[in-house]
């Protein structure tokens, strides 16, 4: 039985049953704090189960897509390793909402296994709910026992714990206990041997669960307690993947004809064979996997990203472009050339896919591309790596080498070692990565070759306003190399639809490709001499074809809509604040926007507010795109337009129009305000004198700013004991930190003056000089103010303190400056020799100096090695 029919006699079984057929949910949840991802099939139907709205039909079905790659229920590293765990799969489920209950679902169950699927009930085993002994105090559920009687022998009737028959979706929220239903599909010969009740839940491939009957309720609370349902819900489950597997007769869920599809064409573009090799067979299963998890989430409007449900959806992907470069041996995208099985394979029963297919191909592809950029040399260092580690824990040197020259990413870095029964060493990466940031890595030097002629075209046209690919031809090339870029190349076209760096706006990204399919990265494009200039670290391989150039759409319709933001925000500033406000420097990124302008005070958080409302006022008016394109600048002033101080502008000039916004600007822009969806201030601060500066996002950011803005809220609030205030208890706590410290600086003087009083009779004498060295109990002002006390009562004074604060060694040096002048003593000098016995440095003045280490257990030596400076 093909899957579709499997898929369609399941919801043709319900519809018979009174069942109201809905589609599949979007995997990404919008509304749902608790999940990132619909990971069952009762997830879209939760506010049914807590009685917070009322469904239009008391009985539905569905086949519901789930995602389980995160949070407790995760099963993303068994994905390949087994033949029935899926990132993504289908749940096939028929709901009750308060209306039938355990008997008609059990009823049902077996009627569709056994009378219309023809399942053998020789191999069905079923599983109820033994009870709890725990703090829940549950019974044994044996209504449902009872009812399976009628069904099934009762040695084929197990009872389950609370691990597997008692069904949760998360810490919270509605649960109850549930009815497994088993299948076991092994020969008659191993069956034979073990019966098949001792391997239900044993993780077993070929003894499986297949359906979970869940009777609905009870409503975990917050604090872990139970609670009565308003109304007893049904909602079962069953896989459709294993279904399938069971149906057609084979051993694993990926030898069915959900999977076959993708995995022949797997095959055809590797040239790998599967089931001829168990690392290669891994691998396929993945891939195959993983491109469904990663279609789907695109189809449901979450793209890859490096924050939130977009990380793990990159993450997914990168986890299936690893295998494929690791063990099928593919160094190029190929990932993205699936979707389109996928597309015809499961395009009937879920249309999105269809619909959104080239988006799909085009995300996967760029997703594939910038990863293998980086997997290629950093895998291949980090295997390096590992063949040269001596013992179970890699460097955090090493690994910071990947994450800093390769762009390696560190997670990815633990995962792999995690994989190769490796450790990485934390601690040490962090150390390296704060290194670098304390040193500068720009470098100044530069050379140039001369520009190579390939075609003279004196006319470069830029046709980028209308379209973001274009045919083009190289005209000329040079080669420019720095310590900071390395070799780059710059490239020039007789016509490009690559925005160059201008007005504030960044360059376009994207790439060439030629008809052999050969690719080349854009990274930049900038503007030289009225020459539109392409950077890219390699050369075309065929100079003189013709190359589709694509610019990367993503990344130009983000800036875009951060360009126009600019516009709005000017004409906002000069409404709220005056007409004295000019424009004085913008930057435009696909990630945010930078705007400098004339005023002489900081905005009050009134002003920033009516800027925002103003700006978004002109969102949500829809205003199109009016643009005028070479016209002469009288006529474009004549009509309101703005131009802007410093700025050089042509015998003729561009003007866009949004509403009452009229500029003169070449850059590029949205086709309507709508597009930029919203507009939201980050930060305002000056600059210079009467020079202010506003920070903004528009778009997909703004999205992630109020989403990790809302998280971190309700972080803080927990923290603060759920405050039905959390300012007032935040301003509390600060009042309450601010006098604890002046108590602890009072208690600490205290001390450090009775440390004082003792250390008087400790004081030697070796030639001539006053002399103590001694761990203190003191924090680092403690170990000072000792030595500058003692310092303004005794002559001739070497002071050597040392203290262990938090795991690391402190030393403080002394010196009375009559030594320092006289005996050519030098504190500096000294704490930077004595601390190599703490593993660390530091310094200072002749007279105090400090050092800090990492090593408390050589403090001792530290010590003792004080006196050969006066000796």
């Amino acid at each position: 039985m093909k899957s579709q029919d499997i898929r369609s006699k399941f919801l043709g079984f319900f519809k018979e049953k009174k069942h109201s057929i809905v589609p599949s949910a979007p995997m990404v949840l919008k509304d749902d704090p608790t999940l990132m991802f619909v990971n069952s099939g009762m997830a879209p139907f939760k506010e049914y189960f807590l009685g917070n709205a009322k469904p239009k039909n008391n009985r539905v079905a569905d086949s519901q897509k789930c995602l389980r790659v995160s949070g407790k229920h995760n099963d993303l590293e068994e994905v390949g390793y087994d033949t029935y765990h899926h990132t993504l799969f289908e749940m096939l489920g028929n709901w009750s909402f308060g209306d039938y209950f355990k008997k008609e679902a059990i009823a049902w169950a077996w009627e569709l296994l056994v009378d219309v699927y023809g399942i053998d009930k020789d191999i069905l085993y079923v599983t109820v709910f033994e009870g709890s002994d725990d703090a829940d105090k549950l019974p044994m559920d044996t209504e449902a026992y009872d009812f399976w009687k009628q069904y099934i022998s009762e040695d084929r009737i197990l009872t389950g714990n609370k691990k597997d028959n008692f069904w949760e979706m998360g810490d919270q929220g509605p649960c109850g206990p549930c009815s497994e239903i088993h299948v076991d599909i092994r020969s008659a010969e191993e069956k034979a041997k073990v019966d098949g009740k001792d391997l239900v839940n044993m993780d077993h491939p070929q003894v499986v669960e297949i359906w979970n009957l869940v009777f609905m309720q009870y409503n975990r609370k917050a604090n872990g307690s139970l609670e009565n349902l308003p109304e007893k819900h049904i909602d079962t489950g069953m896989g459709f993947e294993r279904l399938c597997m069971v149906l057609q007769g084979v051993q694993s869920n990926y030898d069915t004809d959900v999977f076959t599809p993708i995995i022949r064409e797997i095959e055809t573009i590797t040239n790998k064979n599967y089931g001829k090799d168990e690392t290669t067979d891994i691998a396929i299963r993945v891939i195959s996997d993983h491109v469904r998890a990663v279609a789907f989430s695109i189809a449901d409007g979450q793209l890859p990203s490096n924050t939130g449900a977009g990380y793990v959806i990159r993450r997914i992907l990168r986890r299936a472009v690893r295998y494929g470069f690791t063990f099928l041996d593919k160094k190029e995208p190929f990932i993205y050339r699936l979707v389109d099985v996928l597309s015809s394979k499961m395009g009937e029963a879920f249309p999105e896919l269809i619909a959104q297919k080239q988006l799909i191909e085009n995300v996967i592809k760029e997703e594939e591309q910038s990863f293998l950029r980086t997997l290629d040399q950093g895998l291949i260092l980090l295997n390096r790596i590992v063949d040269e580690t001596k013992g179970d824990t890699v460097s955090g040197e090493k690994a910071f080498e990947l994450y800093d020259t390769y762009g390696f990413p560190i997670d990815l870095t633990a995962l792999i070692l995690s994989e190769k029964g490796l450790k990485l060493d934390e601690k040490g990466f962090d150390e390296q990565l704060q290194k670098q940031k304390n040193r500068s890595r720009a470098a100044s030097e530069m050379s140039t070759d001369d520009w190579t002629i390939l075609n003279d075209d004196a006319v470069e046209e830029f046709v980028g306003y209308d379209t973001l690919e274009a045919n083009v031809k190289l005209t000329k090339y040079r080669k420019v190399s720095s310590k900071k870029d390395g070799d780059m190349y710059q490239l020039v076209f007789n016509l490009t639809p690559f925005y160059p760096e201008g007005g504030g706006q960044v360059g376009d990204k994207g790439y060439l490709e030629d008809a052999h399919g050969d690719v080349v990265y854009i990274l930049d494009t900038k503007k030289e001499n009225n020459v539109i200039i392409h950077f890219a670290k390699n050369l075309p391989k065929h100079l003189n074809e013709t190359f589709k150039a694509v610019v990367d759409a993503k990344q130009r319709y983000r800036t875009e809509c951060n360009h126009t933001a600019t516009h709005l925000l000017h004409q906002a500033l000069r409404e709220v604040l005056g007409d004295h406000v000019e424009q004085k420097g913008s930057a435009v990124h696909s990630k945010y926007l930078r705007f400098d302008f004339s005023h002489f005070s900081k905005l009050t958080a009134e002003q920033l507010r009516d800027v925002e409302n103003f700006v978004n006022s002109r969102i949500e008016g829809k205003l199109p795109l009016i643009e005028k394109r070479n016209i002469a600048k009288e006529e474009a002033l004549a009509d309101g337009a703005m131009s802007l101080f410093g700025e050089k502008y042509g015998d003729t000039v561009r003007s866009v129009r949004f509403g009452q916004s009229i500029e003169l600007c070449g850059g590029t822009h949205v086709k309507n305000t709508a597009d930029i969806w919203h507009f939201k201030i980050i930060s305002e601060g000056a600059v210079a004198a009467g020079i202010r500066r506003i920070e903004a996002i528009t778009n997909d950011a703004v999205k992630d700013y109020y989403s990790e803005n809302n998280r971190a809220y309700f972080e803080m609030k927990e923290l603060l004991n759920n405050a039905k205030e959390p300012v007032k208890a935040l301003q509390n706590l600060q009042e309450e930190n601010a006098s604890l410290k002046k108590e602890i600086e009072a208690l600490l003087k205290a001390k450090a003056k009775n440390i004082k009083a003792e250390l008087k009779n400790e004081l030697q004498e070796i030639n001539g000089i006053r002399f103590l060295a001694k761990k203190l109990d003191l924090d680092a002002a403690g170990l000072k103010d000792v030595a500058f006390e003692l310092g303004s009562q005794f002559d001739n004074l070497f002071l050597l303190f040392a203290t262990e604060q938090n795991g690391k060694a402190l030393l403080s040096c002394y010196i009375s400056k009559e030594l320092v002048a006289s005996k050519g003593l030098n504190a500096g000098q000294v704490v930077r020799e004595l601390g190599k016995f703490i593993q660390g440095g530091g310094g200072g003045q002749p007279f105090f100096a400090t050092a800090g280490g990492k090593k408390p257990d050589g403090i001792d030596e530290a010590l003792a090695e004080a006196t050969g400076f006066i000796k």
